[in-house]
């Protein structure tokens, strides 16, 4: 997946905006991501802080560009812009304020089109790095909410990959109809940047009215409104998880679905069994999960756990990067 992801980015120069540029862990991602031509990368701190945190690590910085936000040159025309896009509910000194942070400051520059990208998180909360991006970027036309998922892989024995989309696990708590329909729309979408093609099973305890109750006619609901939003896609449910993926279990639940016993894109109903969902398979299936990737932005803006390594953030560069 990475292979192909690096060799779409060294095509196509993507600038990746990083709001924490003194954080060990972002430095060492960031050398690498410069050094092997993936991406260029922008940091925000103060110079000479950046520079030191880099050669206290032993980082090769060399060329990558650092902005500090109290000596921007165009200050003044984010501050500005910034009034304009919060329409009257903030002050142009509280914008100000509020852009002398990292969040906020590397959030505009993708605004602004400095930047096409950003991935923060490492010290900041998930609520740090979205809120910014839902005031400044906005969701896309035709989207009311963001919402999250994680790609699951894991090796075959024959050393092919099986790829899999699981959403939403980190952002909606519990999700109307619409925000969950919305979800199944952006989860296909990424499956398709990292080349899945996108058969996409709305989860619940019942299979095709095998289940009554409010939880069940939600999905219903979302599964309907998910099909009319994007008739081209693969869209079926309700489905139990063993139907959704089960050949076997398909053909004695539901047989003639264009999804079940073949779905790679599983939508969750609630972020509690999403996020228990997404963790079984990654501790007992032995499934890798990155994310959470968001979406539903009008720019790929992603948040990293405050527990990453250098690792996971030169991952998740990669693959925000890629979702441009």
């Amino acid at each position: 997946m990475f292979e192909n992801l690096i060799e779409k980015l060294k095509k196509n120069p993507t600038t990746l905006v990083f709001t924490e540029g003194t954080d060990a862990r972002i430095l060492e991602a960031v050398s690498r991501l410069k050094k092997n031509g993936i991406l260029e990368p922008l940091l925000i701190g103060v110079p000479e802080e950046v520079q030191a945190a880099a050669e206290k690590g032993g980082f090769d910085i060399t060329d990558i560009r650092v902005i500090d936000p109290a000596n921007y040159r165009r200050m003044d025309e984010l501050v500005d812009k910034m009034v304009e896009l919060r329409k009257g509910k903030m002050t142009p000194e509280e914008c100000h304020a509020a852009l002398l942070k990292g969040n906020y400051f590397g959030t505009m520059l993708v605004k602004m089109g400095v930047a096409d990208a950003l991935l923060g998180g490492a010290t900041y909360s998930t609520a740090d790095t979205v809120r910014p991006a839902l005031q400044l970027v906005k969701t896309k036309p035709g989207n009311k909410s963001v919402s999250s998922s994680f790609v699951m892989i894991r090796e075959k024995a024959d050393g092919t990959e099986e790829k899999y989309i699981m959403g939403d696990c980190a952002i909606n708590i519990e999700p109307t109809a619409e925000e969950m329909a919305e979800c199944a729309v952006e989860c296909a979408h990424t499956a398709r940047i990292f080349d899945i093609d996108p058969k996409v099973a709305m989860l619940s305890y019942s299979t095709k009215g095998s289940g009554k109750g409010e939880n069940v006619d939600k999905v219903r609901t979302a599964t309907e409104l998910a099909k009319a939003a994007a008739p081209e896609l693969a869209i079926d449910g309700e489905l139990q998880f063993d139907a959704a993926f089960s050949p076997v279990v398909a053909q004695t639940k539901c047989k003639g679905s264009p999804v079940a016993g073949q779905a790679n894109v599983f939508i969750f109903p609630e972020i509690q069994s999403g996020n228990i969902g997404y963790k079984i398979a990654q501790r007992l299936g032995g499934f890798a999960a990155y994310g959470p990737i968001l979406q539903g932005l009008n720019a790929p803006i992603n948040d990293l756990s405050r527990g990453c390594d250098a690792e996971e953030v030169y991952q998740m560069a990669i693959i925000t990067a890629g979702l441009k």
